[in-house]
């Protein structure tokens, strides 16, 4: 279970860099539901990360309003519970209402592109009402982002593709204010912006987001099993009549019909389809302090690049947690790229943020603005720029949610609510979930090019720029 370095099998590690958000960790960390491994259950939902998490209580509120009983429930965790990318984003529940509308309304129409952009805008409002309906302390917030742009090739398609999805009608775009030229450092106060548009999103605290809708599953009779690596799902043998999958740990095995792979960059490691599919990929976060820092109100995304982004959000406490520094360790592939062992840092990212502020924010230079803690967390990073979400082909009773391309937490809470509508009720296709996201045959079966550095490339030109590592 250890070999997880550049090109091995994507299984998690061990000894994972601490991050700031697991240094207080709730009452289920290291939970298990029953000392023994349970032999049989009516679904196996493989992750316990905001998508499995999340699968779960739909799972149960579907069962609830379908007015039939809430199957039995067994979620493996290979490690402590949430403690994958979930456990170690940037806090960002930030929706694209701009780069991946115009993209899609190109490739697809207006009517797709429109479902994209509302999918995703939709579940700020969701969570929001998920925290307030279950007084869940996780530090939620509206916010606004300032997207601030510093290059010249960046500006240009920002407004361009602006002006594309406003002809278009999407509905995200009304709520975009552009602002370019020299007014552009003025309001964001950021150094060289040539660029800068805002727009709506919120940001929380995800491990307790995800441990409190974990608690409440287990209360109501949901069993995981925490420090439980899965090593295979082996098809039934053909005389055995009563399961379909055979789920295998080093603890014992588990009879199923029903598997959901809740595994994102992790995923191939189970799924050899998704080899090629979905890459493991590595990342950088930090939490800078400093007792004279200005007050920042709104989360930033700052674009340096076509691939060098970095983001931020402001914490109640007033210290900021940044993400990103790929100008330090981009051209060091094997430190990042198709690499899933998060119990070592990149080594040559771990300078980056020192002195962030101070370089790009007026008014910063002496706020004394300094590195307290720097982590790291494995993303997976689909071949399309979109997660694969649905039934698995040619594995009935097997269903995925995973490949969120470092943008998951305005993607996961609806799309694990699609998964668990056609548990529930066997249909696939009247669900919410947007055309590019659904696993269907060409994209499962399409021609095995393992996914490629150039590839990366031009699913990262084409998309938001991602927020969560």
């Amino acid at each position: 279970m250890s070999s997880a370095g550049h090109g091995a099998e994507p299984f998690p590690v061990a000894d994972a860099v601490p991050s700031y958000w697991r240094k207080q960790v709730g009452p289920i960390d290291n939970h298990r539901s029953t000392e023994d491994l349970v032999t049989r259950a009516d679904i196996v939902i493989i992750g316990a990360g905001y998508v499995g998490a999340s699968i779960v209580h739909h799972l149960i509120e579907q069962s609830v309003r379908c007015d039939r009983p809430i199957p039995s429930i067994l979620i493996l965790e290979a490690r402590e519970a949430c403690s994958g990318a979930t456990g170690r984003n940037g806090g960002h529940l930030k929706p694209d209402p701009l780069l991946r509308a115009a993209s899609v309304l190109e490739v697809h129409g207006k009517v797709v592109a429109e479902h994209v952009a509302s999918f995703e805008a939709r579940q700020v409002a969701a969570i929001r009402d998920l925290v307030q309906r279950e007084h869940i302390d996780c530090d939620f917030e509206e916010t606004k982002v300032t997207d601030v742009c510093l290059y010249k090739e960046g500006r240009d398609k920002i407004k361009a593709d602006l002006a594309k999805i406003a002809k278009a009608d999407i509905s995200t775009a009304k709520g975009i204010e552009y602002i370019s030229g020299s007014k552009a450092e003025v309001i964001s106060g950021v150094r060289g912006a040539m660029s800068c548009h805002t727009y709506n999103a919120a940001r929380l605290w995800p491990y307790r987001l995800v441990t409190h809708l974990l608690e409440k599953a287990i209360y109501l009779g949901v069993n995981l099993q925490t420090h439980t690596p899965v090593t295979s799902v082996l098809a039934a043998n053909a005389s055995s009549k009563d399961y379909r999958w055979l789920v295998n740990t080093p603890r014992g095995s588990v009879k199923t019909d029903t598997v959901v792979y809740a595994t994102n960059g992790y995923t191939s490691a189970l799924v050899s389809e998704m080899r090629d599919k979905i890459v493991p990929v590595r990342g950088v976060v930090a939490r800078l302090v400093g007792a004279n820092a200005p007050k920042l109100t709104d989360s930033y995304m700052i674009r340096l690049s076509d691939y060098e982004y970095d983001y931020m959000i402001p914490r109640p406490d007033g210290s900021i947690i940044l993400g990103g520094g790929k100008r330090d360790y981009y051209k060091d592939l094997d430190e990042w790229f198709d690499v899933s062992d998060d119990s070592k840092m990149i080594e040559s990212a771990r300078c980056y943020f020192d002195g962030y502020m101070q370089r790009h924010f007026h008014g910063w230079e002496n706020s004394g603005v300094r590195t307290e803690d720097i982590w790291t967390g494995i993303m997976g990073y689909s071949n399309d720029g979109f997660p694969y979400v649905g039934p698995a082909c040619g594995r009935p009773g097997q269903y995925m949610c995973a490949g969120f391309s470092g943008h998951g937490m305005p993607q996961i809470f609806f799309s694990a609510k699609a998964v668990a509508s056609m548990i529930i009720t066997g249909n696939t296709k009247e669900v919410d979930l947007p055309v590019p996201y659904r696993i269907s045959p060409s994209r499962w079966y399409q021609p095995k090019e393992h996914m490629s550095l150039k590839m990366w490339q031009q699913v990262s030109k084409s998309q938001p720029a991602r927020e969560k590592l």
